[in-house]
């Protein structure tokens, strides 16, 4: 039992020590888009219809920084401001999947190859799943509203003038407020993963490549997964035998589509819409996992043996407990919040 918790911690902190300096540098990026991209900014370019505003909303969502509060009130706000249906899903595809943070640790623990495909790939599904729905619905006309209107700071035009204080507030308390519980479990769960599974077990358990990719899909679909979150899970997998494709299928599937974004595109955009929806995110990501697979093998690229980008040690571990401090200190304030509102 000792040695096993003794295994945990070092898994624990390695994986911390690997992906902290690209989450910060992450967190610090995502605060500057926070203040140089407002709502009323994406709501006025995403109007209209057509091909362009899905490429937007597309290009918008890959990196844009909301709060977990904005991703269905903003994209049911863009619809209501009169986005097509098309755009509307292509943002809701797109957004979720991915954004500077998730960017930059998937860079740090799955290497440069995964870290420009991912972005691609929520790019692509979002353009796909738009035209899809646009070509079901060219004529169809919003006959309803939704009032749910994210009321953060970071989905707000309006604000004090000391933008770098906005930026920075965002980056480094709100963001890390709305996903440091599910970052810091991601982590002890890759740590758990890497001490108890044996190497290679996967890849002997699961057979063919795309049994693996299926198996995944149906895992990510229903459930909500952070997008950075789960980055070191899947990190984990891969070491563990799991195939980079079908890594990519858990990364696209989990953070694109959980329960609620489901019910909320199916009362609001209708049943077909749904269905277009779901469908989008699993055909694309069953696509984009096979592809990866297949660029992986022809560059005879591993990319659960890639390092960290050969950063010093000494600003692995000094970044490793900032990085800590963040998160802890945006997990405690979140719940110090919730016990203030029960009180």
């Amino acid at each position: 039992m000792i040695d096993f918790a003794k295994s945990m911690l070092v898994e624990f902190w390695a994986t911390v020590a690997d992906m902290s300096p690209y989450l910060l540098f992450g967190f610090f990026v995502a605060g500057l888009l926070s203040v140089l991209i407002s709502q009323s900014l994406v709501e006025r370019h995403l109007g209209g219809r057509g091909v362009w505003p899905l490429i937007k909303a597309s290009l918008f969502g890959v990196p844009l920084p909301l709060c977990s509060c904005g991703v269905i009130p903003v994209s049911m706000s863009l619809r209501k401001h009169g986005a097509s249906k098309g755009a509307t899903i292509s943002f809701l595809l797109s957004t979720p999947q991915t954004g500077m943070d998730s960017i930059f640790v998937t860079l740090s623990l799955l290497g440069p190859v995964f870290a420009v495909f991912r972005p691609l790939a929520a790019f692509v599904t979002g353009i796909v799943g738009g035209g899809l729905v646009d070509a079901f619905e060219p004529k169809a006309q919003d006959q309803q509203e939704v009032s749910a209107k994210c009321t953060d700071e970071c989905c707000s035009a309006a604000g004090p003038p000391r933008r770098i204080q906005r930026a920075f507030r965002y980056g480094f308390i709100t963001l890390p407020h709305d996903i440091g519980k599910a970052m810091l479990v991601g982590i002890a769960i890759a740590a758990v993963i890497s001490a108890v599974v044996p190497n290679d077990y996967f890849a002997d358990k699961l057979g063919h490549p795309i049994l693996a990719m299926v198996i995944m899909m149906f895992l990510g679909i229903p459930v909500y997964v952070c997008a950075t979150a789960s980055v070191p899970v899947a990190a984990v997998l891969i070491l563990k035998g799991l195939t980079p494709g079908a890594a990519l299928v858990f990364l696209m599937t989990g953070p694109a589509t959980n329960a609620a974004s489901f019910v909320t595109i199916w009362k609001v955009l209708g049943r077909r819409t749904a269905i277009t929806y779901l469908a989008t995110v699993a055909a694309c990501a069953l696509a984009g996992g096979i592809l990866l697979d297949y660029i992986a093998a022809g560059l005879e690229f591993n990319v659960a043996t890639q390092p960290a980008w050969m950063l010093p040690a000494i600003i692995k571990h000094i970044t490793a407990v900032v990085l800590l401090g963040v998160l802890g200190f945006a997990v405690l304030s979140k719940a110090k919040a919730g016990n203030a509102d029960h009180s």
